[in-house]
């Protein structure tokens, strides 16, 4: 026994040993690989190290021995010991992921560049620098980098809660990427109360102190109070309040009358069959469907759009102000538009009983959906019948009520549509998505799943169609070389290391996706059809999402994976989104038998567009988060079952399905054991019991807390 116990310890002892070296020589490669212009002697890096111990300095002097033969590090002709590494400079934006550090995305490198927080140069989430990068070899090639300059804020302003003290205040951001308070002078608090939520804005940030300065700028409340906190979320992502009176006058000056003349240059559909099919609360609707049966036997389907271009004239004041906001934002008690209103829900409405002007994509299509013959442009429509998704299932379901035929066919058509798109390789992606029910003030109530049935999919798929086959006409109207320019919707192929994760987590659960690039979507479709019903039918929906890489606007002809088009675009829905406008105008001008436009004017308005559209999906899931944080409060010390959705360093992410909320349990708070994370296998395992929590995983959770401010649910594991 004593023998044996003697050769544990000897391994502890070695094992022991060997982690210290290597820390030590992480150490060591950390502090001069964080700028390998800057060397350092002996005694300085005994000194910034903290290595007093005679063995501890024995030891380091190998170190440095063994690294100048490696090649790793050399010694100057002045006695510093200095990093080999060759130094490039980048220019990126800061993703702050950790109050330790940030990664720095630079579009020339393929990997981002780890930067530790220390070396950032007071640069804030989102701000754009100039970096040195280098490679450490015992970082196995990871990209590191320093700061070497700020070259430009994303934001002066910042959203969050006044702290007052005795003589000074200051103010903890909303963001959870920002991981500095401001300092606040008590003269400079504009009589603003304790945990009020306010608008601080930067001043200063000398490098001798530890926080950033600033002023309040503006009080939007106290904290916790919905009108306060979805303002704050409205500040947080700079959407405006309202329209300024210079665009509210230039709306105001737009006709409504519409002239036999205007009628005259177009298409009159109006003694078709038409109808709207939208949301019960709706109040603008851009699209409409008609239907004729011909006299082959086949249907003609009109996809009519709201002609916004036609009252919104290129250069005006509304246009203008449309393309800076780019997108219409849907928080969850208020919609923030692109137009006034008396463009989206008056003169673009296509409302019932009212001659309405329209751009339109008109499709013959045979007994099994296939497009015989197909019509684009500017039209004019009388709407018979304004339909809510729910009046239209009735038609389906029921198989009774006005224009039931009509739906039904439409309805048989779209599934015929769906189905020869998912042969084609398009994803099966039927996520839940959820929405609120709020009372007088504003508290939610209930959470109510959206369900997605037939007469949504109806919509879908017509639109769907109009899309492509608009996007498909202009990118073939150029033949023998070259292309029209033209705005295109993007979807790129999923990052392959993303996708090895979702094989890899999908085989824990004993579903098998194939690895050959041309069989993703197909093999993603088996897994969500042999998932469905089961428990973790949700969270590899959701999974397969984070999969996809981002759709963006672009003139380069790219097609759509996740829909399995070669040609798509963005076509029906120009009350609510500027490239739906600038495809309006693309298609028009080409229609006109006019050359194609240089391209570098919509690339800038595809990007602004793209960017417009991620800061209003954030701030989209903002508004939901914060309504979630409220509504779960009522639950603390409630137990559920959830489902690990994500796991980093320093807790585990956990849906909760009864709730529709996610909350996180922090490492630091699972008691018996310390856990670790893993990146590569995105799981975390204890120290000593070796216990282990991957992706998928279900758990018994407790609610522990709630921070309604910073929009955090913290559980606790029960099992």
């Amino acid at each position: 026994m004593t023998r044996k116990k003697n050769r544990n310890n000897k391994r502890k002892s070695k094992e022991s040993f060997q982690e210290k070296y290597k820390k030590l020589s992480q150490k060591l490669l950390n502090l001069l690989d964080r700028d390998p212009s800057k060397g350092f002697t002996q005694r300085q890096i005994f000194s910034i190290l903290r290595i007093s111990q005679p063995a501890e300095r024995k030891q380091m002097k190998v170190m440095l021995e063994k690294l100048m033969k490696q090649g790793i590090i050399y010694d100057d002709d002045k006695g510093k010991f200095r990093s080999r590494t060759k130094v490039e400079t980048y220019t990126g934006t800061v993703d702050f992921v950790s109050r330790d550090y940030a990664y720095i995305l630079c579009e020339e490198l393929e990997d981002d560049v780890w930067v530790a927080a220390n070396d950032l140069e007071q640069a804030f989430h989102g701000d754009t620098v100039e970096v040195n990068v280098y490679t450490s070899k015992l970082q196995r090639g990871r990209l590191r980098g320093k700061v070497s300059k700020l070259l430009q804020r994303a934001k002066t302003e910042f959203v969050g809660t006044l702290i007052l003290h005795e003589k000074f205040a200051f103010v903890e951001c909303d963001n959870r990427k920002m991981h500095y308070d401001f300092f606040i002078p008590l003269k400079e608090t504009k009589g603003a109360k304790d945990r009020d939520k306010v608008l601080v804005l930067l001043t200063a940030w000398d490098k001798k102190d530890k926080n950033p300065k600033g002023i309040i700028s503006k009080i939007l409340g106290k904290s916790g109070e919905h009108q306060t906190e979805m303002n704050a979320i409205m500040f947080e992502y700079a959407l405006p309040e309202h329209f300024s009176e210079n665009v509210e006058k230039d709306a105001a000056k737009i006709s409504s009358k519409i002239s036999k003349e205007e009628i005259s240059k177009r298409r009159d559909l109006r003694d078709v069959t038409t109808f709207t099919i939208d949301p019960l609360t709706a109040k603008d609707f851009d699209d409409a469907l008609s239907i004729e049966k011909l006299e082959n036997g086949n249907w003609e389907i009109g996809v009519h759009i709201a002609d916004v271009t036609h009252y919104v004239q290129l250069g005006s004041i509304v246009e203008k102000e449309a393309l800076k906001r780019a997108t219409s934002v849907y928080l969850v008690d208020r919609v923030i538009p692109m137009l006034p209103e008396k463009l989206s829900n008056e003169l673009c409405s296509l409302r019932p009983n009212e001659d309405k002007l329209t751009f339109s994509a008109v499709f013959e299509l045979d007994k099994d959906a296939r497009v015989v013959n197909k019509w684009f442009g500017r039209t004019v429509i009388h709407s018979d019948r304004r339909f809510t998704y729910e009046e239209a299932q009735e038609r389906i379901d029921t198989k009774k009520g006005d224009f039931v035929e009509e739906i039904i066919v439409l309805n048989t058509l779209a599934k015929k549509m769906q189905k020869k798109r998912f042969e084609n390789g398009a994803i099966t992606f039927e996520t839940v998505e959820v929405r609120f029910e709020l009372d007088e003030k504003g508290k939610p109530v209930k959470v109510v799943p959206k369900v997605r049935v037939d007469a949504h999919k109806l919509i879908e798929e017509f639109m769907l169609l109009a899309n492509r086959l608009v996007a498909k006409y202009v990118y073939t109207l150029k033949k023998g070389g070259g292309t029209n320019t033209m705005v295109y919707r993007q979807h790129d192929d999923p990052d392959p290391e993303k996708y090895r994760e979702l094989v890899n987590t999908a085989k824990r659960f004993g579903y098998e996706l194939s690895s050959d690039p041309d069989n993703l979507s197909k093999s993603i479709n088996k897994m969500t059809a042999e998932s469905e019903g089961k428990p973790e039918y949700d969270f590899l929906q959701q999974l397969a999402i984070r999969t996809m890489s981002k759709a963006v606007y672009g003139t380069k002809q790219s097609g759509h994976f996740g829909l399995g088009f070669d040609h798509y675009t963005h076509f029906t829905s120009p009350i609510r989104r500027y490239p739906d406008m600038m495809v309006h105008r693309l298609l028009q001008h080409y229609l006109d038998g006019k050359n194609s436009p240089n391209s570098t004017e919509y690339d800038k308005m595809c990007l602004h567009s793209s960017e417009k559209e991620k800061k209003a999906a954030e701030a989209e899931r903002a508004s939901i988060k914060y309504k979630q944080v409220e509504y779960i409060t009522q639950f603390i010390d409630y137990d559920f079952e959830g489902v690990i959705t994500g796991a980093t360093e320093w807790g585990l992410y956990v849906l909760m399905p009864e709730v529709a909320c996610e909350g996180m349990i922090r490492l630091a708070d699972i008691e018996g054991d310390y856990f670790v994370y893993d990146a590569k296998t995105h799981s975390v395992t204890g120290n000593n019991s070796k216990k282990t929590y991957t992706l998928g995983g279900k758990v018994q959770v407790r609610v522990r807390d709630t921070d309604i401010e910073r929009r955090t649910i913290n559980l606790s594991l029960i099992s």
